[in-house]
């Protein structure tokens, strides 16, 4: 229940989501700069992976964020759209479902960067580091793509 006040805690359980909430603080309207903020390098544990949101809100700043959320905005809507279009049933649930969860995941890591839940341990699709979780999300969009190649409206 630390997420809910993690000024409480700040050194043990609130760690992670204090140092968060500083790096998108620290970042303003602009940012520092690419490859000037200091949260990833000394205090937020796991940056590349968990909290690379935090680290997009500090470098880039508000305008980064929002450029972030714009793009996830418009993946997410060519995946409805895809499946909306789609020529069969299979195709259009499958593709819903891989929308959706492109959808939670990026809601639910950005959620836990912000202090709005409690830290899952789950990346940010195409952002984070991490192997396994970037060749699945691929893989996902990739028959997502394939799907909406059949159809000439999408």
């Amino acid at each position: 229940m630390s997420f809910l006040d993690p000024w409480q805690y700040p050194a043990d359980e609130g760690y992670q989501i204090v140092h968060s909430l500083m790096a998108f603080g620290t970042g303003g309207i602009t940012g520092a700069g690419i490859g000037k903020g200091y949260q990833k390098l000394f205090y937020l544990p796991e940056p590349h992976t968990d909290f690379i949101f935090s680290v997009v809100g500090e470098e880039l700043g508000l305008i980064g964020v929002m450029i972030v959320i714009l793009l996830y905005g418009i993946m997410l809507m060519r995946g409805i759209r895809i499946a909306r279009n789609a020529q069969d049933r299979f195709g259009s649930f499958l593709a819903m479902g891989i929308t959706v969860t492109l959808g939670l995941q990026v809601c639910i890591n950005m959620g836990v960067a912000l202090g709005l839940l409690p830290t899952k341990g789950l990346t940010l699709p195409f952002l984070s580091y991490g192997g396994t979780s970037l060749l699945i999300n691929m893989a996902a969009v990739g028959i997502m793509m394939n799907i909406g190649a059949r159809d000439a409206r999408c």
